[in-house]
C-alpha cells in the first residue's frame, strides 16, 4: 500500500508512545495533559443532556449545520463576552463550532498552508500543532520563549526574514511552557501582525485556568486597540480543559472569508460536530454553572501547582530550574546539571519509569533546535499525596 507523501513529514507522537509504558501497576503519572476527571461536573452535564433530550430531542439527535448548533454559538459568544467585555461584542456568526480546538488547528492547516509555506510557532509549543502543520507541508520555524511568553523582538526579526503564512501562539499558560505573554508583548504581537500583514493564530485552551490574578486580555480582545489587527486574528477556544474533553466542543473565531473556507473543509471532515454534545454544552452554559465549576477547578489546580513546585525544590533542589506557573496544567522545567551530571530528560524519563513515575521529556515540543534538558510535568491529575510521592520517586531517579 502506497501512502501519501505528506505522511513523510510527520511521525507518531512521542507523548502517545510514552503512554504505552504507563501500564505498570502503581505508576504515578505527571505525563498527560488531561484535566482531572474527578472534577468534572457530572451532575451538571447530566442535567444539561437530559434537558436537551427533553426540550429538543429532534435537534439534539439529528444532523446539524456545519457551522455549529446555533444555540451553542450564542452561548459561546455570551461566555466570551462575559469574560472580556468590549466595545465590539462577539456575535454568534463570528465563530464556528469545531470538534475540539484541535480540529480548529487542522482546519487552519487545511485552509492556509500550501506545501513549502513557512509558519512560525513558539519554541517550545504544543506538539500536535507541529505535527498538524507539517502534515500539510509547512516549514515550521520557532521563535524563542521566556517567562513572559514569546520574545517579540526575535519574532519581529523572524517575521521580517521569513514572511510566514501565519504565526501560531499560545499566549496564556502555554503548553508546555506555562508562560503567559505580557500585556506589552501582546500589543506588540498585534502591531507586528498589522505591520507585516501576517495573520496570528491565538490558541487559548487554558486561559480560564488562572490561579490568582486573571491574565492579560486575549489578543482577540486587545485587537480593538490596534487598528487593523482584528482582520488578521484567529482565536481557538475549547471546553475540554474546563468542562469535559469527552464532549469534544471547541470553536474558532476568525474573519468571515476564513470561516467560510474552514466551514467548507469541515463539511468534508465530519459534516458537523456532534449535535448532542453541542446541545448538552449549550444547556450547560445556559444553566449558569460554569462560574462555580471554574472556581473549583482553579482552587484545586492552584493548590496542586503550588505543592508540585514546593516539592520539586525540596526533592531536586538546584538540579532543576523552573518558573512557578500562574495557571494552566503544567510545570515546565530544565535540568541544570547541578549535583548530578544528568541533563538528558529522555534518559531521566527511562529511569523515572523504573522508579514508578512518568513525565514527558521536552525535546519533542520543539519544531527546531530541541532542548534535551527540558521536561514537562502535569499537576492536574495527581492528588497531593501522589504529587509528593511521585516527586520523591523522581528525585531518586535523578540520583540513580
Amino acid at each position: 500500500m502506497q501512502f501519501a507523501d505528506r505522511l513523510n513529514n510527520v511521525e507518531t507522537s512521542a507523548i502517545r508512545e510514552l503512554f504505552k509504558l504507563l501500564g505498570k501497576p502503581g505508576i504515578i503519572s505527571f505525563a498527560g495533559g488531561f484535566p482531572d476527571s474527578a472534577m468534572f461536573d457530572v451532575e451538571g452535564i447530566r442535567q444539561a443532556s437530559e434537558t436537551a433530550l427533553r426540550e429538543e430531542p429532534g435537534a439534539a439527535l439529528q444532523y446539524g449545520a456545519t457551522e455549529g448548533y446555533n444555540p451553542l454559538r450564542e452561548q459561546i459568544a455570551q461566555f466570551m463576552n462575559s469574560k472580556e467585555p468590549s466595545a465590539r461584542a462577539l456575535l454568534p456568526e463570528d465563530l464556528i463550532v469545531t470538534t475540539g480546538s484541535q480540529q480548529a488547528l487542522d482546519l487552519i492547516g487545511k485552509t492556509l498552508i500550501s506545501p513549502g509555506d513557512k509558519v512560525i510557532v513558539e519554541g517550545p509549543t504544543f506538539l500536535a500543532t507541529i505535527q498538524c502543520f507539517r502534515l500539510y507541508g509547512a516549514q515550521v520555524i520557532t521563535a524563542p520563549v521566556d517567562s513572559q511568553g514569546v520574545d517579540t523582538e526575535a519574532l519581529a526579526a523572524l517575521m521580517a526574514e521569513h514572511k510566514p503564512k501565519f504565526v501560531y501562539l499560545i499566549p496564556t499558560f502555554g503548553n508546555p511552557s506555562g508562560a503567559t505573554l505580557s500585556l506589552a508583548r501582546r500589543l506588540r504581537v498585534l502591531e507586528l501582525a498589522v505591520q507585516h500583514q501576517i495573520p496570528v493564530v491565538e490558541d487559548d485552551p487554558y486561559g480560564d485556568l488562572y490561579f490568582g490574578e486573571a491574565p492579560p486580555p486575549s489578543l482577540l480582545n486587545l485587537s480593538e486597540q490596534v487598528p487593523g489587527s482584528r482582520d488578521l486574528l484567529v482565536y481557538c477556544g475549547s471546553l475540554s480543559k474546563v468542562l469535559s474533553p469527552g464532549l469534544r466542543v471547541g470553536w474558532m473565531v476568525a474573519p468571515q472569508p476564513l470561516l467560510a473556507r474552514a466551514t467548507m473543509c469541515k463539511q468534508f471532515s465530519d459534516a458537523h460536530t456532534s449535535t448532542f454534545a453541542q446541545a448538552t454544552a449549550a444547556h450547560y452554559l445556559k444553566a449558569g454553572r460554569m462560574p462555580a465549576t471554574l472556581a473549583h477547578v482553579r482552587e484545586v489546580y492552584a493548590r496542586r501547582a503550588s505543592l508540585m513546585c514546593e516539592t520539586l525544590r525540596a526533592e531536586l533542589g538546584d538540579a532543576i530550574a523552573f518558573t512557578q506557573p500562574g495557571g494552566g496544567l503544567f510545570v515546565w522545567a530544565r535540568l541544570t546539571g547541578a549535583r548530578v551530571q544528568l541533563q538528558d530528560a529522555a534518559e531521566l524519563a527511562k529511569r523515572a519509569i523504573e522508579q514508578g513515575v512518568a513525565f514527558v521529556p521536552g525535546a519533542p515540543f520543539y519544531a527546531t533546535h530541541p532542548d534535551s534538558a527540558t521536561l514537562r510535568l502535569s499537576f492536574a491529575t495527581a492528588d497531593e499525596d501522589k504529587i509528593k510521592e511521585g516527586l520523591q520517586r523522581l528525585g531518586r531517579a535523578l540520583r540513580a
